[in-house]
């Protein structure tokens, strides 16, 4: 695995990300802004897994690419019974 960079929600991402990727991202935090949740201070963090990119908020949301090339959003966990 490689570490890639971070970024501030609401900040450009990398351009080294797939345009898919780009997308997702961009999606996901219009999603939060709609339900009103400030994420001001939260930050995506990329990595690279077997040159696959990886990006991850904060609060757990998951956007990776299938082996076809789409991006796949997975939503945090809540660990709340």
């Amino acid at each position: 695995m490689q570490l890639g960079t971070r970024w501030s929600v609401g900040q450009e991402p990398p351009t080294a990300l797939p345009e898919a990727m780009l997308v997702a991202v961009r999606t996901v935090e219009e999603e939060l802004a709609d339900e009103g949740v400030d994420a001001s201070t939260w930050r995506w963090t990329l990595t690279w897994l077997e040159r696959r990119p990886i990006a991850e908020l904060d609060d757990g949301t998951r956007i990776h690419l299938d082996p076809l090339g789409q991006a796949v959003t997975t939503p945090p966990h809540d660990d709340e019974p």
